[in-house]
């Protein structure tokens, strides 16, 4: 605990080769109204000149011999150098509003809190895939994100600006390395535990999200088949331990499911009821930006961001919803089938999304 009475807080940054995007996440940390106590910079085998840049911020710079392989090793390599109450992990192409860490602080003055994470929007809406991802943020984190809080069952912390109760880090191995999503495997686990993850609506921060459909494919790829992982290792007891938990995850894996009948429903109507086609696509539409529009007006006013630019972006987000279910049931044939008959050791290598 920190003098002030305030518990202390130690910032670790993962970073491999992330020269450019790491000043501005440096800066951001520089900027917080309530300062960390130490930050921590990972220099994880990078190739370009991270290492010198985090240096020039004053920030401590660790150097393993050599590149661990995931983000979550990079933090775990951290982990014994830190010794304050908690531990902030921020990736290094996100950048955190002023007063994030001051907004967050406080929901650890419950002792059962033991991870925490605020609201992440995209830091850059330059190509499609930014554009539908912005839309895809500001629903989530505007719809999903607070009727999972308010049913004290969040799905997951995001690890681009999570929170950790220090001692409760160690005391369960660190970050957790054996799915490929270290921050929803830590989420549920804790939750398992009968302890408490928090979303924190007004500490905010910007990620850098994939800007090609390249990266776009490999994040989203590892995002759904550790999702799928998480589900393998811990479904089965949240039903009996932390039921309103398994229900979200349950509604996920249907919307998975479900969704190819969904977005096939015109053609059905069309082809197989001889329903008119502007009929049909005006019911389909309709049900969509029904769905939809409400959740992004107020994530819009919420952001104080321009209406016409959010309603804009909103055709972009089906383009990632192609990319999404495509990895998505890729994720639950190859993780949930085929890795429990021993056909395949599903994904096992962390890759970057940019």
């Amino acid at each position: 605990m920190s003098t002030t009475g305030s518990p202390s807080l130690t910032v670790i940054v993962p970073a491999h080769n992330e020269e450019q995007g790491l000043p501005a996440t440096l800066t951001s940390l520089k900027a917080q109204s309530i300062p960390p106590d130490e930050i921590i910079v990972i220099d994880d085998g990078s190739t370009d000149r991270t290492g010198e840049v985090a240096a020039s911020y004053g920030v401590t710079v660790l150097r393993p011999p050599q590149n661990l392989g995931s983000k979550a090793k990079a933090q775990n390599h951290a982990l014994p150098h830190c010794t304050t109450d908690l531990v902030l992990a921020v990736d290094a192409d996100t950048v955190l509003a002023p007063d994030y860490i001051e907004r967050i602080k406080p929901v650890f003055d419950d002792p059962n809190v033991h991870v925490a994470a605020g609201n992440v929007q995209t830091r850059f809406t330059r190509t499609p895939w930014e554009r539908g991802r912005s839309t895809e943020y500001l629903f989530g984190f505007h719809w999903h994100r607070p009727i999972q809080q308010l049913a004290n069952s969040p799905m997951v912390c995001s690890g681009c600006c999570s929170v950790f109760r220090r001692t409760t880090l160690a005391e369960n191995g660190g970050f957790p390395e054996r799915t490929i999503v270290e921050d929803m495997d830590y989420t549920w686990s804790r939750q398992l535990d009968g302890h408490r993850a928090v979303y924190v609506s007004d500490a905010v921060a910007w990620a850098a999200d994939p800007e090609t459909l390249t990266y776009l494919r490999k994040q989203v790829w590892r995002w759904m088949a550790g999702f799928m992982q998480n589900v393998r290792l811990h479904l089965p007891r949240l039903l009996t331990r932390k039921p309103m938990l398994a229900t979200w995850i349950i509604v996920a894996l249907l919307e998975i499911l479900l969704a190819p009948l969904w977005w096939a429903t015109p053609l059905i109507l069309t082809l197989g009821l001889n329903e008119p086609v502007t009929t049909t696509l005006a019911w389909w539409s309709g049900g969509e930006l029904l769905l939809t529009v409400p959740a992004l007006l107020y994530a819009a006013r919420r952001r104080r961001l321009p209406v016409a630019r959010v309603l804009l972006n909103l055709p972009f987000v089906y383009l990632n919803k192609a990319v999404n279910l495509y990895y998505a049931w890729k994720a639950l044939l190859v993780e949930l089938i085929m890795v429990p008959l021993h056909l395949s050791r599903g994904l096992l290598i962390y890759e970057k999304g940019r």
